[in-house]
Parts: C-alpha cells; sequence; structure tokens
C-alpha cells in the first residue's frame, strides 16, 4: 500500500494506492539499476547575473536597514534587470543569515540584523 498525502491548491489530498506482489514488481523492473543513490557532492555555486549582483543585493538591504518585501522587490528588479532575476534575489535574501523577515501589516519587512 502507498499513500500520498498533501494539497493542490486549496483541497487536501489523502491517496491511498493498493499495489500487489506484481504491482511492486512491475515498478521496481522500472527503476535504474543503480544498488545506491550516488554520493550528492556539494556543487560550487554557478556564476551567473544572480551571483554576480548578490553583494549589491545586500549593500542594497544593509544601506537601506529595512525595506517592505514589494519596495525591495522592486529595488532588485531594477538592479538585476527583470523581475525573475530579481524575485532570485529575493528569495536568497529570505535564507541569508544577516536578513530577518518580519510580519508586517501591508507585507513583510525585510531587515538587516549583522
Amino acid at each position: 500500500m502507498l499513500r500520498i498525502k498533501g494539497r493542490v491548491g486549496d483541497w487536501p489530498v489523502d491517496l491511498t494506492v493498493e499495489m500487489d506482489a506484481e504491482d511492486w514488481a512491475q515498478l521496481v523492473a522500472r527503476l535504474p539499476l543503480e544498488a545506491a543513490p550516488p554520493a550528492v557532492a556539494k556543487a560550487a555555486p554557478v556564476a551567473g547575473p544572480s551571483n554576480d549582483l548578490w553583494p549589491q543585493a545586500l549593500q542594497l538591504l544593509q544601506t537601506a536597514g529595512s525595506m517592505e518585501g514589494p519596495q525591495l522587490l522592486g529595488e532588485l528588479a531594477a538592479l538585476a534587470g527583470g523581475e525573475a532575476a530579481g524575485k532570485r534575489l529575493l528569495v536568497r535574501l529570505r535564507h541569508c543569515p544577516q536578513v530577518q523577515i518580519e510580519s508586517g501589516a501591508e507585507a513583510p519587512l525585510y531587515r538587516w540584523i549583522s
């Protein structure tokens, strides 16, 4: 038996799939022949526009001290030359140890803490 739980949009999903020995054998037959998954080496950061602009994105928030999410996204998009690249920088800031995110009345507030 295989159980799948999660959400599809707003709808909760709880699905149980019953599989007999023959079903499992067919599934196993389609898997790669490797005995164990290969060890994942820590990848070096890929050079690219996002990485080239990272120090400037940090400096932007550090200089401001704090900034609401939409304003910060606008600044990052202008810095990176597009909204998609600006969003990538914003996601990196979310996970940066020097950045604290607080719930604001209208939008999240990004604050430089280090």
